[in-house]
């Protein structure tokens, strides 16, 4: 198989800004005056063995500042006429979305956007299906490769048998530092005494090491995760969990009957910029928990779906995906807003955000399942769609004048 490579890069207007929207509170998007990280990600591709189709998706925290988001990453990729890429930005976005309006699945178009971590990856998986590609490779454009057999190593065990068990289709790397590191190092605060995250982070990641090779995994790493056509046709990403959308696949997966296997022997580089605010991510996380809880809470109640429970994705997310998240989040909120320098954002959290995470997991956690529903068929109709993949290949020109609202500027006679 020759996957497709599938980029997601997120853009914000001006360093320093936390959106306070849920959706678009992105880690560390690039701002659009910076440099950023993705052209140090493609050019490590370069170098790659059995590159074909690339996929750029330009996401932005601003509808004001998508279009030029769009153009600087047009430019960064100027600089690489060797890869085959495509970006896909809000004209290939205003394309799919009239698209699916023709054969009739208008109604999926707001889990299948530019907005939020998940619907941005649903636009990849839309991406590969309309390429044709029997398999994809997820990287983030902060990652460096240094393995020229990175896709090969990617593809290895995808869509074969476990013995006599399930096929392997869905695969997921780990990541590194620079030193080859994979576990996080980070000192342990006294207030984290009820959070303690990259305990259980490190010791879910303790099957690296183990034998055997390929083991099943309640994480996964967004930024190396490879998806077999069977699995990413027949499981979408969650459009409405606001972080963490990869170990939440590991979630829907299960719900769906497969697994999300750690390949012990396939890593890359992770080079973040520098950790933005503890608080804000922190509030994403008591949204992301809160609302997993409660999706699988809603989920015991639909009849065709394999029970996921806490228990079972232990050590994490399980320890932070029961009925104790909550509580425990209101305890971690408090101490940490009376011993950080970020005390009224962590007081505001415990004040205000956790009555908000609960109505958003109660209002949201049944809309997932309506979308995931009808995922499969959209996805037998979008497969190898000719006036999308025409679009796409270059074969048809978009016009942008028309699409994004560049519209020339008028001059006197």
């Amino acid at each position: 198989m020759d996957p497709c490579v599938v980029i997601p890069t997120f853009w914000t207007r001006r360093k320093g800004r936390v959106s306070e929207s849920l959706l678009v509170a992105y880690d560390h998007p690039t701002p659009i005056d910076a440099e950023g990280t993705l052209g140090a990600c493609l050019r490590s591709l370069e170098t790659v063995e059995g590159l074909g189709k690339v996929v750029v998706i330009v996401a932005a925290t601003d509808p004001g500042i998508e279009h030029i988001a769009e153009d600087r990453v047009r430019e960064i990729l100027d600089g690489f006429p060797e890869i085959d890429a495509l970006i896909f930005g809000p004209a290939e976005l205003g394309s799919l979305h009239r698209r699916l309006e023709q054969i009739e699945f208008a109604d999926m178009i707001h889990g299948v956007s530019l907005v939020g971590y998940g619907a941005v990856r649903n636009v990849g998986l839309i991406a590969a299906a309309v390429l044709g590609s029997e398999a994809l490779v997820f990287l983030d454009d902060d990652q460096i490769i240094t393995d020229t057999g990175f896709l090969s190593c990617a593809m290895e065990g995808l869509g074969a048998r476990l013995g006599e068990g399930e096929m392997i289709l869905a695969k997921t790397g780990y990541y590194t530092d620079e030193e080859g590191r994979y576990q996080r190092h980070d000192k342990p605060l006294l207030a984290d005494t009820f959070w303690k995250r990259d305990d259980a982070f490190n010791e879910a990641l303790s099957i690296v090491d183990a034998p055997p090779r390929m083991q099943v995994s309640p994480v996964a790493f967004g930024g190396c995760l490879a998806l077999h056509r069977d699995m990413y046709c027949n499981v979408s990403f969650d459009p409405w969990v606001v972080r963490g959308e990869d170990i939440d696949y590991v979630i829907n997966a299960r719900m769906h009957g497969g697994d999300v296997y750690l390949d012990g022997e396939w890593s890359i580089i992770h080079k973040p910029p520098a950790r933005g605010n503890a608080a804000a991510t922190f509030r994403q996380d008591v949204y992301r928990f809160i609302y997993e809880h409660r999706k699988l809470e809603f989920a015991k109640s639909q009849v065709d779906l394999r029970q996921v429970t806490p228990e079972s994705m232990m050590p994490y997310p399980g320890a932070f995906i029961g009925s104790s998240v909550a509580w425990r989040a209101l305890a971690t909120a408090v101490l940490r807003g009376l011993s950080t320098r970020d005390g009224g954002q962590y007081l505001r959290i415990a004040r205000v955000v956790l009555k908000d995470a609960a109505d958003y997991a109660r209002t949201n956690c049944q809309n997932y399942y309506d979308f995931q529903r009808r995922w499969p068929l959209l996805m037998e109709r979008i497969w190898d769609d000719m006036p999308l993949r025409s679009l796409f290949m270059g074969e048809r020109r978009v016009d942008r004048s028309a699409i994004t609202g560049r519209f020339p500027v008028a001059r006197g006679e």
